[in-house]
């Protein structure tokens, strides 16, 4: 890759890191922003997977991942991030190339792995005197059950339209 290509990768790349730490603390700011931040800068991720590929997608990831951790006043964000919404845009480009059963298997897997590493530091960090009430675990599963196909199928709407519209007003390539 001639070095002109290089230096343009690694500096998209840290100014989509830099924002996305930016767009996380406006997300600790304002806590009603938290989920939907974490949200916006995972399609960063998803900018580098098709623009770049290899370890840039992960080089976001971890930047924003540790920077956010590092300097945001309310962590929920940076935690949102780091546990689900930062790795699963890139991990989703290679659970598609399965079969559709096997990759909705393994994208469901994920999702409970990270579902459940949320809850148990919830319950550590939030809960140490008062245990919440299981009804409460019970019905933020089940609503997160209903939330995450409907985030992946948008994902994967957002991304055909970043490829087959938005992409040539961009002219990366």
């Amino acid at each position: 890759m001639p070095k002109k290509n290089t230096t343009r990768r690694l500096t998209t790349c840290a100014l989509l890191a830099a924002l996305g730490v930016v767009l996380l603390y406006l997300g600790s700011m304002i806590e009603v922003l938290d989920i939907s931040m974490a949200v916006i800068v995972s399609l960063f991720c998803i900018f580098a997977v098709i623009e770049y590929g290899g370890s840039a997608p992960w080089l976001i990831y971890t930047v924003t991942a540790v920077l956010s951790l590092l300097l945001l006043p309310n962590k929920t964000p940076a935690v949102l991030y780091l546990l689900f919404f930062g790795y699963y845009p890139i991990l989703k480009e290679k659970l598609e190339r399965k079969s559709r059963p096997v990759s909705w298997i393994l994208k469901e897997l994920i999702f409970h792995a990270a579902l459940v590493v949320m809850l148990v530091l919830y319950h550590i960090t939030l809960t140490a005197e008062n245990a919440s009430p299981w009804f409460f675990y019970a019905a933020f599963i089940l609503l997160a059950e209903i939330a995450f196909p409907l985030y992946d199928i948008a994902l994967t709407r957002l991304i055909s339209l970043y490829l087959f519209k938005l992409r040539k007003l961009f002219r990366i390539q």
